[in-house]
C-alpha cells in the first residue's frame, strides 16, 4: 500500500464525471490557483497518509465544474460515494480533520479537551500576515474552522462587519461571539486550547 494521497487533475466535467462512476467512495478538491487557503488544503490532504485518489479541480480553468456540485466558494471538499455528494467541507482544514472525514469517522471534530468543538469562522484576507498566524495557529492544535476571504467576497465582508461593527482582519467567528485581531489568550480561552 502507497502512504501518499495521489492527486488527480481535472481538465473538465466530462472527465470528472468518468472518474465518479462506481459506488466507492471519491475525494474531490476544487481550489483556485495562487490561492492560499487552497495552498493549505492541499499541503493538509498532502500530509493525509492513505491510498487514496483526490480529484483537483482547478476554477481558474474548468469554470463549468464548480456550478455542477453547487460549489461557491474554495477551497472546498467534497466527499461523493453512491452517485450523490455525502460531504462538502469548505475552507482549510487541518490534516486531522481531513483524516478523519477520509477514513469515515466523520465530522464530528472533537475538541482538545474531548467535547464537541465550537463552530469557527475565520474571516481573513490573503495578504494579511496575522490572518495566516490565526490559521497556523488553529491547524497547530487540530482545530476546524471555515475560512472565509473577505477581500473577494463583498457579502462576507458586509457580514463580518453587521457582526462586529470593524473591517479589520482576521476576525474570529466562534459560536457567535467574535474575535477581533489575532488575540491568543482569548482565542484559546474560548477554545479551551491549553496556554503555552
Amino acid at each position: 500500500m502507497n502512504d501518499v494521497m495521489h492527486f488527480v487533475k481535472v481538465k473538465d466535467l466530462e472527465e470528472l464525471k468518468s472518474y465518479l462512476k462506481g459506488k466507492d467512495k471519491k475525494f474531490i478538491l476544487f481550489v483556485k490557483e495562487g490561492s492560499s487557503a487552497s495552498s493549505c488544503a492541499l499541503d493538509h490532504l498532502e500530509k493525509v497518509a492513505n491510498d487514496k485518489e483526490l480529484y483537483v479541480v482547478d476554477v481558474a480553468y474548468t469554470k463549468n465544474i464548480h456550478s455542477h456540485f453547487g460549489v461557491d466558494s474554495v477551497p472546498t471538499f467534497l466527499i461523493w460515494e453512491d452517485d450523490r455528494i455525502r460531504n462538502k467541507v469548505k475552507g482549510c482544514q487541518s490534516p486531522v480533520f481531513y483524516k478523519k472525514l477520509i477514513s469515515g469517522e466523520g465530522t464530528s471534530v472533537k475538541g482538545v479537551n474531548g467535547k464537541p468543538q465550537k463552530r469557527v469562522v475565520v474571516y481573513s484576507t490573503p495578504t494579511c500576515p496575522y490572518c495566516n498566524k490565526l490559521k497556523q495557529y488553529l491547524n497547530k492544535h487540530g482545530i476546524r474552522y471555515t475560512d472565509v476571504n473577505v477581500a473577494s467576497n463583498p457579502q462576507a465582508a458586509e457580514e463580518m462587519v453587521r457582526k462586529s461593527g470593524q473591517r479589520g482582519v482576521p476576525q474570529t467567528d466562534i459560536n457567535g461571539q467574535i474575535i477581533i485581531g489575532f488575540d491568543v489568550p482569548k482565542i484559546s480561552r474560548l477554545l479551551e486550547i491549553p496556554t503555552e
